[in-house]
């Protein structure tokens, strides 16, 4: 089956860019996120020193504050993308992702610079919502999974490179040249979507910025019950992911002395997510979304499970193989599950996907600065505050895989 004959079919009109074309730069868009965060990681220490920052508790808002910006970007945006279009929405985007990154960059205080952090985020929403959208708009079904599953391979192979990047900033440059390369790949993804990509939302289909409507719309979805509890899992999952990052670089330098190697160790905990997400993208044309994330998510509570015994164990210190040997067992899970449930959650959704995807992110988004925050300020140079986050996340998002599938199967049947 040929993803020309799974697209969407009210688009057939919009000739898409060849698959490798379509993947490469929507990966490039989308992993600005990623990156924006992950190139941050080996830089936490000067910028704790440039900055003032005295309890490193605090150096975990770097990554929440843009992670805050999202959420409002996400809520703006999706609206914003099914009224002029899904060009126009990520163009606008990468903009004020500059303009954020621009004002991180010359901050001289931490409130400039989280103030740039979250404009950042703001920005960087346009891209990733308009850019679920827009492939909605052309793909779906088990076709769409699978074009996001490549994108999402790329998306987490960004981890592998990104704090490399950023320590190879810091070994020549201040780290606010970090934000220099941050503004070169966004205004690259921009120039590109410019000149190649058509936009795929036909103006009759393009719904105008109106409070009752919209507002009807967002009951509507929020009524979905399928789509809130994918919404609660991929949230859960992101929590961790983000607890992850938040405490990564003391992990690795403060508790395991790893020093400069800390890139290489945390790209390879990303290795066996992007080898499982590359898999996906065949494994769920045969298999179906749903088995490919009952599948990840039971990988990931078990493994997260004996690693909780490991700390138990070893006084919240397990040995650096034994971590690094189930850390990488647990972030392979990441890419199938992100991939799959962004697809299941976006499949009712219709005409409506780019609010849809503005509420699935933001919620979502919203949901693990929380649980990722709050579980956070328990570290205290352990791996117990890890572990435990990521039974608790795990589990809840297993409980909201039933429930939203047995939901989705009671609406088929009616």
């Amino acid at each position: 089956m040929s993803l020309s004959d799974t697209r969407s079919p009210s688009h057939t009109s919009v000739k898409p860019l060849p698959e490798r074309e379509l993947v490469a730069l929507f990966a490039l868009m989308m992993s600005l996120t990623a990156l924006s965060m992950d190139a941050m990681l080996p830089a936490f220490p000067f910028i704790a020193e440039s900055l003032a920052i005295v309890d490193y508790q605090k150096t975990q808002w770097i990554v929440s504050a843009m992670i805050l910006g999202m959420v409002f970007g996400e809520i703006f945006f999706g609206p914003l993308s099914d009224a002029i279009g899904r060009k126009k929405s990520i163009l606008f985007g990468i903009v004020v992702y500059i303009v954020g990154s621009v004002v991180a960059l010359m901050a001289s205080s931490i409130e400039t610079f989280l103030l740039g952090r979250m404009i950042q985020g703001f920005g960087v929403a346009g891209p990733k919502i308009a850019s679920r959208a827009l492939i909605r708009d052309m793909y779906k079904g088990a076709a769409m999974a699978r074009i996001m599953s490549f994108v999402m391979m790329v998306f987490i192979l960004v981890p592998l490179l990104a704090p490399s990047v950023g320590q190879l900033v810091l070994q020549v440059a201040d780290w606010r040249w970090i934000f220099g390369l941050l503004m070169m790949q966004a205004t690259i993804a921009g120039v590109w979507l410019l000149l190649r990509q058509p936009e795929t939302l036909a103006k009759e289909n393009r719904i105008p910025l109106n409070r009752k409507r919209l507002m009807a719309d967002v009951r509507i979805i929020l009524a979905r019950r399928d789509v809130m509890a994918f919404t609660v899992l991929l949230g859960c999952i992101f929590a961790g992911l983000m607890l992850h990052i938040s405490t990564a670089q003391s992990l690795f330098q403060d508790v395991y002395q790893t020093g400069d190697r800390f890139p290489l160790f945390f790209a390879m905990l990303a290795i066996g997510s992007s080898i499982i997400n590359f898999s996906n993208g065949k494994i769920v044309l045969r298999v179906g979304m749903l088995r490919c994330v009952i599948g990840a998510l039971a990988v990931l509570l078990s493994s997260s499970f004996l690693l909780l015994l490991a700390t138990w164990y070893f006084d919240g210190v397990p040995p650096f193989v034994l971590f690094m040997g189930l850390g990488m067992v647990m972030f392979s899970c990441f890419g199938m599950v992100f991939g799959n449930v962004n697809a299941m959650a976006m499949e009712p959704l219709g005409n409506m996907a780019g609010l849809g995807a503005s509420l699935i992110s933001s919620l979502s988004s919203f949901l693990a600065i929380i649980l990722s925050t709050l579980v956070g300020q328990f570290y205290h140079f352990t791996v117990t505050p890890l572990a435990s986050g990521f039974v608790i996340f795990s589990i809840v998002a297993l409980l909201m895989l039933k429930y939203g599938h047995q939901y989705s199967l009671r609406q088929t049947d009616e």
